[in-house]
């Protein structure tokens, strides 16, 4: 009996090491399947890029979801908002599409975990190989520079104003980033006030934002921009492989694994 032929796959993101990954494997892994796990929640910068990769890539990205969206999960978690301690949409978003199109099928996952990050990525089902093949090459952040810059993609928008991939109601946010998805995005701030809203009413006592709803944190948008002003100064004059670099600055050790492959 012939063995099963190990299926090779990578996540994206649509975030630079994710984009910059499937750069560097597009002519190593010549069968290698593309997949975005969309939760419903991604920012319109993340499509557009992804439609730009994917044109580059010359192959279809897989695009996955959960049979039920977070709206459904939510209503299920009786309005009890994820957290960087309760991350149930990375289980029941992320994590559980991507297995069950996996099923039982051995297969090798390629993950965009670079060599200066002191990191570990996803750990799942024993037939899914996870490898790093930028930690193999010792790979950092001016490599994923450089691999993107030759592929002439660039970046994804969102870089301007957010130091990562997610959800646009994303808890790893810093608060200058939520007032960015206020000015970029109005309809999509008041769609996670609205999340916000609802969970406090039902009783759950935690916010989008540490410390603050995000009604406080907009009230004081003036001081959140003067305490970053130094940077935005800065970073008009960055050119985007120096916003790449600070974004990798400011990355957070324990940001959602799988999100930010």
């Amino acid at each position: 009996m012939c063995a099963q032929p190990v299926r090779h796959v990578l996540g994206l993101s649509g975030g630079k090491d994710s984009s910059a990954l499937a750069i560097y494997m597009r002519d190593k892994v010549p069968d290698m399947e593309y997949f975005f796990t969309d939760t419903g929640a991604e920012l319109p910068e993340t499509y557009e890029f992804l439609d730009r990769l994917e044109g580059f890539l010359g192959k279809k990205i897989a695009r996955l979801s959960s049979e039920r969206d977070f709206d459904h999960m939510l209503m299920v978690k009786d309005n009890f908002l994820p957290s960087p301690n309760t991350r149930w949409c990375t289980r029941e978003l992320k994590i559980e599409p991507f297995e069950r199109w996996i099923g039982d099928d051995p297969a090798i996952s390629y993950i965009g975990i670079r060599a200066d990050e002191p990191r570990d990525g996803y750990k799942g089902k024993p037939n899914i190989q996870p490898v790093f093949p930028f930690k193999e090459a010792g790979l950092g952040i001016a490599d994923i520079q450089r691999i993107l810059a030759e592929s002439g993609l660039g970046i994804p928008d969102y870089y301007k104003w957010r130091s990562r991939s997610g959800c646009y109601f994303c808890f790893f946010q810093r608060k200058s980033e939520w007032v960015g998805l206020a000015k970029h995005h109005p309809d999509l701030f008041e769609r996670a006030k609205a999340y916000e809203k609802k969970a406090t009413d039902g009783a759950s006592a935690y916010t989008w934002s540490q410390g603050e709803t995000l009604d406080q944190l907009i009230a004081r948008a003036t001081e959140i921009e003067a305490e970053s002003e130094k940077r935005a100064l800065r970073s008009k004059k960055m050119t985007w492989q120096e916003i790449l670099a600070q974004a990798a600055e400011d990355e957070e050790d324990e940001s959602c694994l799988i999100c930010s492959l």
